[in-house]
């Protein structure tokens, strides 16, 4: 949408001059582009009011400051300066107009007033006026002119006009001559609007009579006060030559190309004289070239006109020459000669860069404005028009915001994680043959924004514990990862409270916020429970934060802490129960099924039966699978009633656990028969009750006995020592006969051939206690009776080692052996 906007502003004076504004604006969508003229005359004191740029852009102070208000120029020279405290422009520095536009009229300074957040831009003519302040000034000090006596009333004589740098009325209007006796002046004008004044012979002159006539040239300008310079023009006056040369034509023209090479022959002027000899030959000169001296030159005797320096459209388009054709005599003629300088696509196109926004954000909206350039070329026509582009592929487009401005927006949405930096390279391009580019190229950062949650890289997870665990360990390990950088790719994990049953799971478990490790809080106990789900999210440091959750499975592993348990027979301590066995039972008769249970689970659930002890063994065994006890032989009338079972219960965990349990069984074929043995169940029982006891005692005196045996060992070898260093003093010189005992052809030593061995067991009553029989050592003991006699030598070898080697004591011939002296305790 584009609309016009026309602002009037009231005018102040400033030393006399009329300060005219005229407003223009032109807004866009994307901000507004107001142009504003003002009128100033030159060489205002800096610091000079020049306009108030607030009330006439509508803006207000405050928004110059926030807005960071600067002026952009093309040439980077600012004139003006921007006041944002008062909103109001002031002359910067002292401007002449004349140095700044030579006589190019109007003059004007053109810059911009460039506002961001968001983006302005206003553009600023100020037209600098021009004042009198340049004196009419002649290029030589006295003009010299040779006029022959035989000149006719209304010879011409061209003479230099002055140069005043000012324009307009301030320049050259009038001039004047004195004394004129002889001579007037005349101005005229040529087409294309400039002027030039000829001296004009009123009467004949007369040698004779004034060889030498001296006048005073004044130029006055229009100015106010007027302003005028003065030149003193000499006069010869030559012999009679009454024929001037006369050009072809007043006014030659002719056009060329700026890229022209030296040498180049641009035109032919052609004058010709009446007279002949020396007075008709004619002599071709520039008169009043000026700079054009230094581009062209004239042949004196042809009138070509060549190029001897380099043209440059863009410098002057047009060259004005004046060609004087003098003959001997010292007359002349004169014709204006008007170069057209052709431009050629001989320029680059120029980039400037006016504001660059480096970095955006990725979340940046559509038609941003990132930069703002500045492109202009040199030539003219279609050689200076000129279209700006980038390179394609690119979220971003160039589009023109006023004359000879670009702007470089977004035209797509941006994403810092697939791409992080652009190279945008923007290329002006103009409409000559050949065309002419430039390129600039813009490293476009794009800065992170949190749009991205952190991700897990699957969307469940499952942990394996074995129960039993030590508190504190880690149990698993989860890592997410975040497409964003810096805080917004720094990721937190937590528990998302979850749930077992009703009761929370953040008492077992926690996870390390920084690193993801997840860690037992507790031990866990398989039989309590066996899996649960944990929900942890991971949460980056955006703001605001985004965060993924993911379930964690939870399973406990079950280990071997549990022993089995004994569901049946029950055993109990008020109640004595027996499983009867008639005595007419058969093999395989079912006594009772052991039944027990494990609370682990797999392998270490699995029981197996063993029958560990009986009254007899020949009589019952058990399942190893069903624990069934079964008779394995025909019952007989010889077999006690009374028989006590006791099976294990394992488990088949590493290690395994087991139970026992005792089973009592009557082998009886009536209930009566069974109540006789009643009593003795229940002797059992307690006996049973109180074998704990006696296994812990008998123990502690073992280990005591065992400790005064050593004690006591200790001693004797010592006193033995002590006894056979006093003997060894005392019998020094006395022989040594050895005493060896017999050997007896059974491989006894000494008298006793047998060595008994008795078993005893007893119970803490007399009724109970029972000694069975004795018998032979040798059928009862592993000792190898061959070897005595050497055990018994290498006993005395050693003896013998310890007093010395000197002194041998013969064993005893008696050895009696004590073995195997036991408490047998029947459960």
């Amino acid at each position: 949408m584009l609309f016009l906007c026309f602002c009037g502003t009231r005018g102040s004076a400033i030393r006399k001059w009329q300060l005219h504004l005229l407003l223009f604006s032109v807004c866009f969508s994307i901000y507004v582009d107001c142009q504003v003229r003002y009128s100033i005359p030159e060489e205002m004191t800096t610091g000079s009011f020049v306009g108030n740029i607030v009330q006439d852009l509508g803006l207000e102070v405050k928004r110059l400051k926030t807005g960071r208000a600067r002026i952009f120029t093309e040439d980077n020279r600012e004139y003006i300066g921007l006041n944002a405290d008062k909103g109001i422009l002031v002359v910067k520095e002292r401007i002449d107009r004349e140095e700044l536009c030579a006589q190019v009229t109007p003059c004007s300074l053109h810059f911009q007033i460039i506002l961001e957040n968001p983006v302005e831009l206003h553009r600023i003519d100020v037209e600098i006026l021009d004042i009198n302040d340049n004196t009419p000034v002649f290029p030589n000090k006295d003009i010299r002119i040779e006029i022959s006596e035989g000149s006719l009333s209304g010879a011409r004589f061209p003479l230099e006009n002055a140069m005043d740098p000012d324009v307009g009325i301030n320049s050259i209007q009038t001039y004047s001559l004195l004394p004129s006796d002889h001579f007037t002046l005349k101005q005229h004008s040529h087409a294309e609007g400039s002027t030039y004044v000829e001296m004009v012979l009123e009467t004949m002159l007369d040698r004779e009579t004034n060889e030498q006539h001296t006048l005073v040239l004044t130029a006055v300008d229009g100015g106010n006060p007027q302003m005028s310079g003065t030149v003193k023009i000499y006069i010869e006056v030559l012999d009679i030559n009454d024929n001037a040369p006369v050009f072809s034509s007043g006014l030659y023209k002719s056009s060329l190309s700026e890229d022209s090479p030296k040498r180049t022959v641009i035109l032919r002027v052609s004058a010709t004289d009446s007279d002949i000899g020396t007075h008709g030959q004619v002599m071709y000169s520039f008169s009043h070239a000026g700079g054009a001296s230094d581009l062209f030159s004239v042949d004196p005797l042809t009138g070509e006109i060549t190029v001897t320096g380099e043209l440059d459209f863009e410098r002057n388009k047009q060259h004005t020459l004046s060609v004087q054709a003098m003959d001997r005599g010292r007359l002349s003629d004169t014709s204006k000669v008007l170069i057209d300088v052709l431009d050629v696509n001989d320029n680059d196109p120029l980039i400037t860069l006016m504001t660059f926004s480096n970095p955006i954000p990725e979340d940046a909206s559509l038609e941003t404005v990132i930069a703002m350039v500045n492109v202009k070329d040199l030539d003219s026509g279609r050689n200076g028009h000129i279209k700006c582009s980038i390179n394609q592929d690119l979220p971003f487009h160039i589009k023109s915001s006023s004359s000879n401005i670009y702007s470089l927006v977004t035209d797509q949405m941006l994403d810092r994680e697939m791409i992080s930096e652009y190279n945008i390279t923007i290329t002006a391009t103009d409409e000559g043959f050949p065309p002419r580019s430039t390129n600039k190229t813009l490293t476009l950062r794009i800065s992170d924004v949190n749009d991205n949650a952190p991700l897990f890289e699957r969307h469940s997870y499952t942990a394996y514990v074995i129960e039993n665990n030590s508190p504190g360990v880690s149990i698993f390990s989860l890592t997410a990862s975040d497409k964003d950088t810096g805080n917004n790719a720094r990721i937190s994990y937590f528990i998302d409270d979850s749930h077992k049953d009703g009761l929370s799971v953040s008492p077992y478990i926690s996870v390390n916020s920084e690193s993801g490790v997840i860690h037992a809080v507790r031990a866990f106990d398989y039989e309590q429970i066996k899996n649960f789900k944990i929900c942890i999210k991971a949460q980056d440091g955006g703001s605001p934060p985004l965060s993924t959750n993911v379930t964690l499975s939870v399973f406990i592993t079950d280990q071997n802490d549990n022993a089995p348990q004994v569901l049946y027979p029950v055993q109990t301590s008020s109640s004595l129960v027996a499983e009867m066995v008639p005595r007419s039972a058969d093999v395989g008769y079912l006594v009772t099924k052991v039944v027990a249970v494990d609370v682990d689970s797999g392998q270490n659930a699995w029981l197996s039966y063993k029958l560990q002890k009986a009254t007899d063994r020949a009589l019952f065994d058990v399942g190893l699978q069903n624990g069934e006890i079964r008779t394995i032989r025909q019952v007989t009338d010889k077999d006690a009633v009374k028989q006590r079972l006791t099976v294990v219960v394992e488990d088949n965990g590493q290690p395994s656990r087991s139970a026992t349990v005792n089973v009592n069984v009557a082998v009886a074929d009536s209930f009566p028969e069974v109540l006789s043995e009643f009593t003795d169940f229940t002797h059992d029982k307690e006996y049973n009750d109180n074998l704990t006891f006696y296994l812990i005692l008998a123990l502690a005196v073992v280990s005591l006995l065992f400790i005064f045996s050593i004690i006591a060992i200790i001693s004797v070898k010592i006193y033995r020592w002590k006894q056979n260093k006093l003997f060894y003093k005392s019998s020094a010189n006395l022989p040594v006969i050895p005493y060896y005992p017999p050997v007896y052809t059974d491989g006894t030593l000494g008298t006793l051939q047998r060595v008994y061995n008795y078993e005893v067991c007893g119970t803490t009553e007399s009724r109970m206690s029972d000694v069975k029989f004795a018998r032979p050592y040798s059928q009862n003991t592993l000792v190898d009776v061959s070897r005595m006699g050497t055990m018994q030598r290498e006993e005395r070898e050693q003896e013998d080692a310890d007093v010395g080697g000197e002194v041998r004591h013969p064993p005893s011939p008696y050895h009696i052996l004590y073995s195997d002296v036991a408490v047998c305790v029947s459960e």
